[in-house]
C-alpha cells in the first residue's frame, strides 16, 4: 500500500471520531531487524465505542507498504475489504462496549525526516533511526487514531540489532532480552498522550547520563543526552545538562506542577529537518546543536533557547494538549514565550528579551506584512491546511502577543492562571477558550474583546509619536505627547496595547567617540494604548529629550517609528544608548524603515558602520551587521552595491582586528568578514588561513570557518575552486562535509555548477531533503551571479510542475521555496511569478510560497528605487 494522494484528516472527521471513541490504549510491537527499506509494525488498539447511529464508520489511519493482517474483536477480516489508501475501515462495530483491533503491516523507513527516518552514517556505516510525527505522521509507523484529542497510553515493544540503543517516551522495563544478534526492548505504558507525541529513536547512539533533583522539591529526574558515535567528541554535555537543570527548576517553580513524564532524554538525531520536537521524555533536536567548530556563547544561547522551548512544552502541549490544530499557535507561542522568559530569568543569558526583540519579533513583523498573513487563531479545516500555518505568525507573532497578554493581565495573575490551568486539564485536552477563561479569573479583565482584536485579525499596527513643545533651549518642554496608532489599509484593526514611552537624555562619556556620550533613561510611563490616538499626559511639562522611545521595554507588538529629533539622535548617539533592549528596539525601527523604503540602504549602512564597533552585545552587533549585508544585496541600488559591500567588509575586518584573541567576537567577525569578501587581496588572505598563514593571533580556523573560506573561493569563480572543495571534503569526511561540498560546488558562478545543483534538486528524488536544502540554500542562489541565474527564471515553471508531480506535498512545498529565483530581483521574475499565480491548478501551499516570494521581490524593488535618490 502506498500513500494516498489525499492522506488528509478533516477536522469534521476528527470531531466525529472523538465523539464515537473513548478510553483508547495502544500496544505497539516493532521489529527493526529486517531489510533496509521496511520494518514490521504490529499494533493492537483497544477502545470504547463504535460506529455512529447515523452511519458514521470508524477508521484507523495507516500508511504502509503492505498490510498483512487485520483482526477485529478476535476475528480476522480480509485485508482488501477494509484497507483503502491510508485508512483501515472498522465498519460494523457496535457503539457500546470495548473493542480490540489488531493491524499487522510492513511500513517504510522514510528519508524526509517524518515517520520513522533512517540514516546511514558514511563515517562508519552505522544505522540510526528517529521518529517525527507532528502533525499527522504517527500512522507512518503504526495504525492509530491519528488526532491530538484521542489521547491514550502507549505500550511499546521493539526488537532491534543487539548493539543498538532504543529510546522512547518511557524508560524501558529492565535490560533488553537478547536473542541471537538481536535484543528486545520493552517500554511500559506511557501516561495519556497524543499520537503525534509518541517517539522512537534507535541505533548505536553515544549517550551521557546524570540525575537532577529539582530545586525545592523531592523529585529526581533521570537525564540523558544522545548523539551518533561519529559526533560524540563534539558533544558538550555539561552545558546542555546545566541548561536542562535550570529549566526544570524554573518551570517547576513557575507552574507549581512537577515534571509529569518520568525521565528526560534529549537526542541529537541526523538529518532532522526541524529545529526540535517536544516528544515527552524523548526530545529530538537537529544535529546543528552539536557544534563541530568553536563553541561560542552565542551558539550556546541559541541552543539554550530551543532546549527551554521544548521543555516548556512538557507542560503546555504534552500534559495539556490542544484539542485540534486550530490552537497550534497557542501551543507553539506559549513555548516560545516561556522559553525566552526562562532564558532571561533562569539562566546566565539574562538578556533574553533583547534577543527576542531583535530576532523573534523582527521575524514576526516581517511575516505579518506578507500578503499571506493570517490571524493567529486560524481556521484549520484539515491536516493539509495545517501545513500552511507552521510559520512566523504561529511561533513568533503568537509569542509576542502572549508577552503582551502577560503584561495586559499582569505577571502575577498570568502565573496564577497557569497553575490552575495545568491542574484542571492535566493529561487531557483544552482549547483557547479554556486558556482565556483561566486568565480572566485572577486578572479581573474580560478577554473576549482582546481575543477578537489580537487573535482573529491580521496585520501589525504602527506607533508614531506626535510631540508638541513650547519654550526654547534648555527650557523647551513638551506641550503634548500623543501616540498615534495606524494600521495597514488591508488590515485596518486598531488594537489595545500595554506599552511604555521612555525619555532618554545624553549624559557623560559614551562607549564610542561618535556617540557623544551615554543615552540614559530619565523617565518611563507605562499605559494602555487604545484607538488611533492616546495622550501621554504624564510627560507633559517634561524637558525635551534627545530620544523618545515608544514601546520602551518592548511589551507591545507593534512597529515603531521615531520622531525626527529622535531619528537624528540615533545617527549620532545610537551606540551611546546604555540599555541593550532599547538599542534593540531602535535598531529594529531603523531596519523596518529600510524594509518599508523610508530609510535608504546607504543611510542604514552608514549607521551600522558608525556604531556597530561600539555595540557591547555581540549577538545584536552580528544581527545588525547581517541585516546591513541583507539590505545591501536586496535593497541596495545595484550601482552602489559594490561600494556598500566593500564598506561592510572593511568594517568587519576592522572589528576582527580589535577583538580579543580567542574570543567569541573574534570568531564571529572573522566568519562575517569571510562571508562578505569582495576583493581579490582579501580572498588571498583568507585562503592563507587554510594553510595556517598569517592567521590572527588566537583565531581558531575551525571546520566551520574553513568551509566559509572554501565557499568564498568558490563564489569568486577561482579556477582551482573544485580542487579546493574536494580537498576540504576529504579533510571533513562526514555527511555534513559532503553536503557542504555540494553547496560550495553549487555556489560557483558557472552554468555547469548551476545545472548540477538544479538537476540534483529537481530530478534526483532519492536525495535526502536536507541535502537538497543545503545545495539550494547554501550554494545555488548567490547575489552577484545574475548572469548565470537569469536563465533559471524561465525554467522555474517547468521545474515547479515536475516537483509537484513527483514529490510528496511537504517536500514539494519546500522545494518550491528553495528553487524560486529570489536573488534575481527584476520585473522579469515578478512577471514569471504572476503568470504562475494566474493558473487555477496551483496547490494552496505552492500559491502561498509564490505570493510571498513575489511580495519580497516587489518590496526589494521599492527599496532599491528609494536607494537611488
Amino acid at each position: 500500500m502506498t500513500e494516498r494522494a489525499d492522506d488528509n484528516l478533516l477536522r469534521a472527521e476528527a470531531v466525529r471520531r472523538a465523539e464515537l471513541v473513548s478510553d483508547v490504549s495502544y500496544d505497539v510491537t516493532l521489529d527493526l531487524t529486517g531489510d533496509e527499506h521496511t520494518f514490521l509494525s504490529d499494533t493492537t488498539i483497544t477502545f470504547a465505542g463504535g460506529d455512529g447511529a447515523d452511519g458514521t464508520e470508524l477508521f484507523l489511519d495507516l500508511i504502509a507498504n503492505e498490510v498483512t493482517a487485520v483482526s477485529i474483536d478476535g476475528k480476522e477480516v480480509p485485508v482488501d475489504d477494509v484497507v483503502a489508501g491510508s485508512r483501515v475501515r472498522l465498519g460494523g462495530l457496535e457503539p457500546v462496549g470495548r473493542h480490540e483491533v489488531r493491524v499487522v503491516a510492513r511500513c517504510a523507513y522514510e528519508h524526509t525526516s517524518k515517520g520513522l527516518h533512517r540514516f546511514v552514517d558514511p563515517a562508519d556505516e552505522r544505522v540510526y533511526l528517529h521518529s517525527q510525527f507532528e502533525p499527522f505522521d504517527a500512522h507512518r509507523m503504526f495504525a492509530c487514531f491519528d488526532q491530538p484529542d484521542l489521547k491514550a497510553p502507549f505500550k511499546l515493544t521493539v526488537t532491534a540489532p543487539g548493539d543498538w540503543e532504543v529510546i522512547s517516551n518511557s524508560a524501558p522495563v529492565g535490560p533488553p532480552a537478547a536473542s541471537g544478534d538481536a535484543k528486545t526492548w520493552q517500554f511500559p505504558a506511557t501516561p495519556r498522550i497524543s499520537t503525534y507525541l509518541t517517539a522512537l529513536v534507535a541505533g548505536p547512539y553515544h549517550s551521557v547520563h546524570e540525575s537532577h533533583q529539582v530545586a525545592g522539591t523531592d523529585q529526581t529526574i533521570e537525564l540523558g543526552i544522545y548523539c551518533r558515535q561519529s559526533l560524540a567528541e563534539h558533544l558538550d554535555a555539561d552545558d546542555i545538562f546545566l541548561i536542562t537543570r535550570q529549566g526544570f527548576d524554573f518551570f517547576t517553580k513557575s507552574f507549581d506542577y512537577p515534571y509529569p513524564f518520568g525521565k528526560y532524554d534529549q537526542l541529537f538525531v541526523p538529518e532532522f529537518f526541524a529545529g526540535a520536537m517536544e516528544n515527552p521524555g524523548c526530545v529530538t533536536f537537529t544535529e546543528s546543536y552539536v557544534f563541530r567548530g568553536k563553541i561560542t556563547e552565542l551558539a550556546r544561547e541559541g541552543r539554550a533557547g530551543t532546549i527551554l522551548h521544548e521543555m516548556a512544552h512538557m507542560w503546555f502541549g504534552d500534559l495539556v494538549t490542544m484539542r485540534w490544530w486550530d490552537d497550534l499557535w497557542l501551543n507553539e507561542s506559549f513555548a516560545t514565550y516561556m522559553g525566552n522568559l526562562s532564558l532571561a530569568e533562569g539562566t546566565r543569558f539574562t538578556d533574553g528579551w533583547a534577543r527576542f526583540a531583535s530576532g523573534t519579533k523582527a521575524g514576526a513583523y516581517a511575516q505579518d506584512q506578507l500578503p499571506s498573513t493570517h490571524p493567529i487563531s486560524a481556521d484549520i479545516v484539515d491536516t493539509d491546511a495545517l501545513k500552511l500555518h507552521f510559520d512566523g505568525i504561529t511561533y513568533n507573532k503568537g509569542a509576542s502577543v502572549l508577552r503582551q497578554l502577560a503584561a495586559w493581565v499582569g505577571r502575577d495573575a498570568f502565573d496564577e492562571a497557569l497553575r490552575g490551568y495545568f491542574r484542571r486539564h492535566e493529561f487531557a485536552n483544552a482549547t483557547l477558550a479554556d486558556f482565556l477563561e483561566a486568565l480572566e479569573g485572577p486578572s479581573g479583565r474580560s478577554l473576549d474583546g482582546w481575543s477578537k482584536e489580537w487573535l482573529e485579525t491580521s496585520g501589525v499596527n504602527t506607533f508614531r509619536l506626535e510631540l508638541q513643545t513650547e519654550g526654547d533651549g534648555e527650557e523647551e518642554r513638551y506641550k503634548s505627547v500623543v501616540v498615534r496608532q495606524s494600521a495597514a489599509a488591508d488590515y485596518p484593526t486598531l488594537r489595545s496595547h500595554r506599552a511604555a514611552v521612555g525619555l532618554y537624555r545624553l549624559t557623560g562619556e559614551g562607549p564610542n567617540p561618535r556617540s557623544g556620550g551615554f543615552m540614559r533613561l530619565d523617565k518611563r510611563v507605562e499605559l494602555d494604548i487604545v484607538g488611533s490616538e492616546t495622550a501621554v499626559d504624564a510627560l507633559v511639562g517634561e524637558k525635551v529629550a534627545e530620544l523618545v522611545v515608544v514601546n520602551d521595554g518592548d511589551l507591545a507588538y507593534a512597529k515603531v517609528r521615531l520622531d525626527p529629533r529622535s531619528m537624528e539622535s540615533l545617527v549620532h548617539h545610537m551606540s551611546g544608548i546604555e540599555d541593550q533592549l532599547t538599542r534593540s528596539i531602535c535598531w529594529g525601527a531603523a531596519w523596518d524603515m529600510v524594509r518599508d523604503a523610508e530609510l535608504s540602504t546607504g543611510q542604514f549602512v552608514k549607521l551600522v558602520s558608525n556604531h556597530v564597533a561600539a555595540e557591547s552585545d555581540l549577538r545584536l552587533a552580528l544581527q545588525i551587521a547581517f541585516q546591513a549585508s541583507g539590505a545591501v544585496e536586496s535593497y541596495g541600488d545595484p550601482a552602489k552595491v559594490p561600494g556598500y559591500r566593500t564598506e561592510l567588509a572593511r568594517t568587519a575586518f576592522d572589528l576582527l582586528g580589535r577583538t580579543e584573541p580567542g574570543s567569541d567576537a573574534q570568531n564571529r567577525w572573522a566568519a562575517l568578514w569571510v562571508g562578505s569578501i569582495e576583493e581579490a587581496p582579501d580572498l588571498q588572505v583568507a585562503r592563507g588561513w587554510l594553510e595556517g598563514k598569517d592567521v590572527p593571533q588566537g583565531l581558531d580556523v575551525d571546520v566551520d570557518l574553513r568551509w566559509s573560506i572554501v565557499n568564498a573561493v568558490a563564489r569568486s569563480g577561482a579556477d582551482d575552486a573544485v580542487t579546493l572543495i574536494d580537498a576540504e571534503k576529504k579533510r571533513d569526511a562526514t555527511d555534513i562535509g559532503a553536503r557542504r561540498a555540494l553547496a560550495a560546488r553549487a555556489s560557483r558562478p558557472s552554468v555547469e555548477a548551476k545545472e548540477e545543483a538544479w538537476n540534483l534538486a529537481v530530478d534526483n528524488t532519492e536525495a535526502p531533503v536536507i541535502t537538497v536544502r543545503a545545495v539550494l540554500g547554501g550554494g545555488f542562489h548567490q547575489f552577484g551571479q545574475e548572469d548565470v541565474l537569469v536563465p533559471f527564471v524561465e525554467r522555474f515553471p517547468e521545474a515547479f510542475d515536475k516537483v509537484w508531480a513527483n514529490r510528496e506535498h511537504d517536500v514539494a512545498t519546500g522545494l518550491t521555496a528553495m528553487l524560486f529565483p529570489s536573488t534575481v530581483i527584476d520585473d522579469v521574475t515578478v512577471d514569471m511569478a504572476d503568470k504562475l499565480l494566474g493558473r487555477a491548478d496551483i496547490d494552496a501551499s505552492a500559491r502561498r510560497v509564490l505570493v510571498e516570494n513575489k511580495d519580497r521581490l516587489e518590496r526589494a524593488l521599492r527599496a532599491r528605487n528609494a536607494d537611488k535618490g
